[in-house]
C-alpha cells in the first residue's frame, strides 16, 4: 500500500521546522522530523515512509549512508538530497547512490514543495509497478501514462524512439490536460539522461521577473537581496533534462538568453560575467501556437526551430475515447487507495455518455470527475444520471454522431445542418493532423487548404 509519510533529517532546527510546516501545508504529507542519524534510523524502522529528505553531512555519521541504509531496507523510498551551495560537487557523488533529486540549503520553500511532491507521486507509481507486475505496458501505463488506443500506441513509439537519442531538443504539443509533462518524463527516464535530474519549470507558473533568476540562478550581489549567489534550474539540470512547460509564455528578451544555451550550451548566471558550460537536453512543451505567436512578433523564430528538432503532438481526449474505460478504472484504482470508498466503476451507459463529451479539459478533467465521484457518489456503479449535468446535456446530438463516424442521423423533423458539416469538418481536420503528426502545414496539404485557412479553423473550434 501506498504512503504519504516523509522523514526530513536536518540538525539546523529552525530550518527543519521551516521546510515541515510548509510541507505539511501545501503538499498535504505527514511530516516526521529527526535532526541525528540514529534518531532518523529508529523512525525509518517504525514508519513506512515514502520520501526522505536529508543532507550529505549530519551528526555521527554520513548522511548518504543514512540513505543507503534506507534503500537497502526499502528500495521503493525515494530520497531527496539537501545539498549546501559551496558542496555542490556533492551532488554528482549523491545521484550515484541512487537519490531521486537534489535541492539546495538554506531550502527554497517553493523549490522543497515542488520536489517533495513529484517524489511522492514517483513513490506511487513505483508501488503501482510493484503491487501489478504482471499487467501489460499499455494497460498498466506507460511510463505514468495510461492508454491502449492506436493514437496512444504510436505515441508509445515516438517517446521509445526519441528517448534513445539524448541530446536533440523536442517540442511537445498538445492541448492543456492531456499529460505534457508526463510524455517529458517519460522520455528522460528512457533516456541516456535517466541518471540525472529531470527539472520541470513552468514558464506560466512563475512571475517574468523571477523567471530568468529561477533559470539561470544569480551571483551573490547581482540584485538587493542576493546575499550569496544562487544556481539556477538549468544548472540543477545540468547532465540531466531541463522541462520547460508553456514556452509560449516566454518573454522575447528571455528567449534570447535560452536560445544561446541551445547553440553555445552555456550561460550567464544574473549579474555574472563569466560563461558557465552546460550539458543539458531541453524539453519544452505549449499548449499555444508557437507558429502563430512567431506571425505577432511574440515568439522568436530562430528559438521556435531551435526547439521543435523533434515535435510531438499528445493527442487530446476526443481523439482517444476508447481510452476512457481504461482511464475511469485506472484513476478509481489509485485515488481509491487508502480510502473506504464504495465507488467500484462506471455502466455501459455511463461510458457511452462520456464518450460523447467533447472534454475540453482532457484527461485532467476526467481524472477531476472520477475524484469527485468517489467522495459524493455511494453506490458501487455510476450511472448517467449520477453524472453531473454538463456531462449528460445533449449539446449537438446528431453533431457528435456524424462527428464519430456513426450513420447519418435523421429524423421526420430534420436536422442541423450547419451542425453536422460543422462537426464533420472538424473531424476531417484532426485526423489529418493526427496523419501529420501535429505539421499544420502537412495537415493543410492533405486537406488541400491554405495554411492561413486551417490554422483559422483550428482556432474558430478550438481544436
Amino acid at each position: 500500500m501506498s504512503t504519504r509519510n516523509l522523514l526530513i533529517v536536518d540538525e539546523n532546527r529552525d530550518e527543519r521546522l521551516r521546510a515541515a510546516e510548509a510541507l505539511r501545508e501545501r503538499v498535504g504529507c505527514v511530516v516526521l522530523e529527526a535532526d541525528t542519524v540514529a534518531e532518523a534510523t529508529e523512525m525509518l524502522a517504525t514508519h513506512e515512509v515514502a520520501v526522505l529528505v536529508t543532507p550529505p553531512f549530519l551528526p555521527g555519521r554520513d548522511g548518504f549512508e543514512l540513505v543507503r541504509r534506507a534503500h537497502a531496507d526499502n528500495p521503493q523510498i525515494v530520497a531527496i538530497a539537501a545539498i549546501p551551495e559551496q558542496e555542490r560537487k556533492l551532488a554528482t557523488e549523491a545521484l550515484q547512490i541512487g537519490v531521486f533529486f537534489h535541492i539546495q540549503t538554506p531550502y527554497d520553500l517553493s523549490e522543497l514543495v515542488i520536489t517533495v511532491a513529484r517524489g511522492l507521486r514517483h513513490h506511487e507509481l513505483q508501488i503501482y509497478h510493484r503491487e501489478e507486475p504482471g499487467k501489460t505496458r499499455r494497460s498498466s501505463g506507460f511510463q505514468g501514462i495510461i492508454g491502449e488506443s492506436s493514437p496512444m500506441r504510436h505515441l508509445f513509439d515516438l517517446i521509445e524512439r526519441i528517448a534513445v537519442e539524448g541530446n536533440s531538443t523536442v517540442l511537445i504539443q498538445g492541448e492543456s490536460g492531456t499529460g505534457k509533462e508526463l510524455v517529458a518524463r517519460a522520455i528522460h527516464v528512457m533516456s541516456p539522461r535517466h541518471g540525472g535530474n529531470f527539472v520541470p519549470v513552468n514558464c506560466a507558473a512563475i512571475p517574468e521577473e523571477l523567471l530568468e533568476s529561477e533559470l539561470f540562478g544569480y551571483v551573490k550581489g547581482a540584485f538587493t537581496g542576493a546575499t550569496q549567489a544562487k544556481a539556477g534550474r538549468i544548472r540543477y539540470a545540468d547532465g540531466g533534462t531541463l522541462f520547460l512547460d508553456e514556452i509560449g509564455d516566454m518573454k522575447p528578451a528571455l528567449q534570447a538568453k535560452l536560445l544561446r544555451v541551445l547553440q553555445e550550451r552555456e550561460f550567464e548566471p544574473v549579474g555574472g560575467l563569466k560563461p558557465v558550460p552546460v550539458d543539458v537536453r531541453i524539453v519544452a512543451a505549449t499548449h499555444r501556437d508557437l507558429e502563430k505567436l512567431i506571425a505577432e512578433g511574440t515568439f522568436r523564430e530562430d528559438l521556435y526551430y531551435r526547439l521543435s528538432v523533434i515535435p510531438l503532438l499528445v493527442p487530446p481526449l476526443r481523439s482517444r475515447r476508447d481510452d476512457i474505460p481504461l482511464l475511469t478504472q485506472e484513476f478509481i484504482r489509485i485515488l481509491a487507495r487508502n480510502r473506504k470508498v464504495a465507488l467500484k466503476g462506471f455502466d455501459d451507459d455511463a461510458i457511452r455518455v462520456l464518450k460523447q463529451y467533447a472534454w475540453p479539459g482532457n484527461v485532467r478533467e476526467l481524472e477531476n470527475l472520477v475524484q469527485r465521484l468517489l467522495i459524493l457518489h455511494d453506490s458501487e456503479m455510476v450511472s448517467p444520471q449520477d453524472l453531473p449535468e454538463r456531462y449528460r446535456r445533449s449539446d449537438g446530438g446528431a453533431a457528435k454522431s456524424i462527428a464519430e463516424g456513426d450513420v447519418l442521423p435523421w429524423s421526420d423533423s430534420g436536422v442541423d445542418f450547419n451542425s453536422l458539416v460543422s462537426a464533420f469538418e472538424s473531424r476531417l481536420i484532426i485526423k489529418a493532423l493526427q496523419v501529420a503528426e501535429g505539421n499544420k502545414k502537412e495537415a493543410a496539404r492533405l486537406l488541400n487548404l491554405n495554411r492561413t485557412t486551417l490554422l483559422e479553423k483550428i482556432k474558430k473550434k478550438q481544436l
